[in-house]
């Protein structure tokens, strides 16, 4: 039985805005925290996509006993294969679901410290470009070196979800991105209200001071890479376990560097509530653009295929002119509540009059 359309419109929907909020939300980690612009964002993602492309296919098809076959050649009888064992193994599909992200952030993470290392001393614009090559490196490589990911024609991959049997297995799939998008959220919400958060905000605002404090500029870079890198490479792996496929071509800079981008600044940079409403909005604008945009071909001057990237062009203009600081701006961050200030304050009070007194009777 066939879920309504509607239902499966707000699906998909939830289903992007989680991949999108986690890509969204690391990138902010880098830009709005630290000032790192990075704009290879489709490195980690891509990799993440490329490590379930590569992995779980192969490790299940070994755990079942068909390690000796060609798995690009005979990608579908054997992920079809897999996918049958999955139906009725929950653990199995679970273990290939965790052992991949896993997989996928580490990877990410250290295609995030191979791409510090050699920009760790550059200056912003230089960084900006230098990452913005590097982002396209992986693309290339997984598009033309087919043992990787199947090249042009691409790979399909396991289902770990093949245990909900019907259409219920994508609204499964989208709990599960958006239980994993929320994770982030908090993840990243803590280590920002830390005193690294604070410390982060000093390198955005000013190196000079904040490395005339004693603060390790280049290690500080290479952290947030690190952390930024592996959770963009999570978004890439669930958002390839969602689709069911990989093919090197669907991770280009325009969806995976440009839209987060757009994302952060129309929600407010360095603010991941602002973040996290602006990834609401952006991804529900532009998929109504993308179902309804048909009914438009007659009255555009243009080809209806490049409505949504021209307006989305459109509104970061006007973001950047009337509205620079984003839906939501950024606010100060207090490292503990208000309630713990006072008290302390109080009792720092209470101990100075108690000494004042003990003085005047001595």
């Amino acid at each position: 039985m066939a879920l309504p359309g509607e239902l499966t419109f707000v699906i998909d929907l939830l289903a992007l805005y989680g991949v999108y909020l986690i890509v969204s939300l690391s990138l902010n980690l880098e830009f709005g925290f630290a000032g790192i612009p990075n704009f290879g964002k489709v490195l980690p993602v891509a990799a993440g996509a490329f490590a379930v492309g590569f992995l779980p296919g192969r490790l299940a098809a070994w755990m079942i006993g068909l390690g000796d076959v060609d798995y690009v050649k005979d990608n579908s009888p054997i992920v079809a294969r897999v996918n049958e064992v999955l139906q009725n193994s929950i653990p199995m599909a679970l273990f290939l679901l965790v052992v991949t992200l896993v997989a996928a952030a580490a990877l990410g993470a250290l295609l995030g410290f191979a791409a510090s290392y050699p920009t760790r001393r550059l200056r912003e614009d230089y960084l900006a470009m230098t990452l913005l090559a590097m982002g396209e490196a992986l693309r290339v490589v997984g598009y033309n070196y087919a043992p990787l990911v199947g090249g042009t024609l691409g790979v399909q991959v396991p289902d770990p979800f093949a245990y909900v049997t019907g259409p219920l297995r994508f609204t499964v799939a989208t709990l599960a991105i958006l239980a994993l998008s929320i994770i982030v959220f908090f993840y990243l919400e803590s280590t920002v209200r830390s005193p690294l958060g604070r410390t982060l905000r000093a390198l955005r605002d000013n190196e000079v001071a904040a490395s005339s404090l004693g603060k390790d500029i280049v290690g500080l870079r290479l952290k947030v890479l690190l952390v930024g890198s592996a959770v963009a490479a999570i978004g890439g792996a669930i958002y390839a376990f969602y689709t069911g496929g990989v093919i090197a071509i669907t991770y280009n800079r325009v969806d995976w560097t440009f839209l987060p981008w757009i994302i952060v600044m129309l929600g407010g940079a360095a603010n991941n509530r602002g973040v996290s409403l602006g990834a609401l909005v952006f991804v529900t604008v532009r998929k109504f653009i993308i179902f309804y945009k048909g009914g438009l071909a007659p009255y555009l001057p243009f080809d209806v295929v490049w409505l949504d990237m021209l307006l989305m062009g459109t509104v970061l203009i006007l973001i950047l002119l009337y509205k620079p600081e984003g839906i939501i701006p950024e606010q100060p961050i207090h490292t503990i509540g208000l309630a713990r200030i006072e008290e302390v304050a109080e009792k720092r009070q209470r101990l100075k009059l108690d000494h004042g007194e003990n003085s005047k009777q001595t």
